[in-house]
């Protein structure tokens, strides 16, 4: 049996998987990235632990035939992150090189949201598709664009950034340093920074009772809202709005058979979804 293994690198944790040639998930780990370390140092730390992971399943390392990496950042030829979101990392590094250096097996590197969209194609929620829209919405907005079954990737590696696309003119300041992208309204890091803005006028309502003293976060909205929090509800309205503005140009754009969504702010279920499906 021929097993691979699947890397995601995020800015705060890596999530390591080993699965067989039909797509059986042998193990699954969570660890702590800690990039500030330095890309040499992080990259050797992780490939060990990958490897002691792969002993400790009682698979031989041998039938171990390759990597696959998701990164948060543009890849060109699978090997090239053209530069990184949220790391303090080389731009232009050829990331497969030093995975390969210290694990000796083939390693191929595309965006995290590009490879969670083919992984969604192969034995997802779009399985049985050829045009597919993957949609990750958490602390930003990523994209993977799959038409007739082949990744939509670009000159640069940058193909699905739909997190940039413009929503307001002259909107609101983007992490990009952009002004009125989507993910600077409809991420959760957005919609976060819109109940802070109107909780400065208005703190009668659960969320500032429920939130005194700490960070909000999206969950906490949600949360609010589906206990009849009126504050909330509006809020939650906010993130379906503009969840919908963008999912509709892009569909416009694309004409996908079927739109997948993940990422934290999915995981507020049908508050969110039958808004947005409205």
């Amino acid at each position: 049996m021929n097993y691979y293994v699947g890397m995601d690198l995020g800015g705060t944790n890596t999530k390591i998987g080993l699965v067989d040639e039909a797509g059986n998930i042998i193990f699954t780990t969570i660890v702590k990235t800690d990039s500030k370390d330095g890309m040499e140092k992080t990259v050797e730390r992780l490939s060990n632990i990958l490897i002691e992971q792969i002993k400790g399943s009682n698979i031989d390392y041998n039938d171990v035939k390759g990597v696959g990496l998701g990164v948060p950042g543009p890849v060109a030829n699978e090997r090239i992150v053209k530069f990184w979101a949220n790391f303090p990392w080389p731009r232009e590094v050829d990331l497969a090189a030093e995975f390969e250096k210290n694990l000796n097996r083939k390693v191929k590197v595309d965006n995290d949201v590009n490879v969670i969209t083919l992984g969604e194609m192969w034995k997802g929620g779009a399985q049985g598709y050829r045009n597919v829209l993957g949609l990750a919405i958490g602390t930003g907005i990523g994209g993977g664009v799959i038409a007739d079954a082949k990744l939509v990737s670009g000159k640069n590696g940058a193909g699905g950034e739909v997190g940039h696309i413009k929503v307001e003119k002259e909107g609101k300041l983007c992490g990009c340093g952009q002004n009125g992208c989507w993910e600077a309204y409809a991420s959760a890091t957005g919609l976060v920074r819109e109940a802070n803005s109107r909780l400065t006028v208005n703190k009668n309502n659960l969320l500032y009772e429920r939130t005194q003293g700490r960070e909000i976060e999206a969950k906490d909205i949600f949360d609010a809202a589906k206990e009849g929090d009126k504050f909330s509800i509006s809020l939650v309205d906010y993130e379906a709005e503009y969840i919908a503005l963008g999912i509709g140009n892009l569909l416009n754009i694309l004409d996908p058979e079927i739109v997948v969504i993940g990422g934290g702010v999915a995981l507020a279920g049908e508050i969110l979804f039958d808004r947005i499906n409205e």
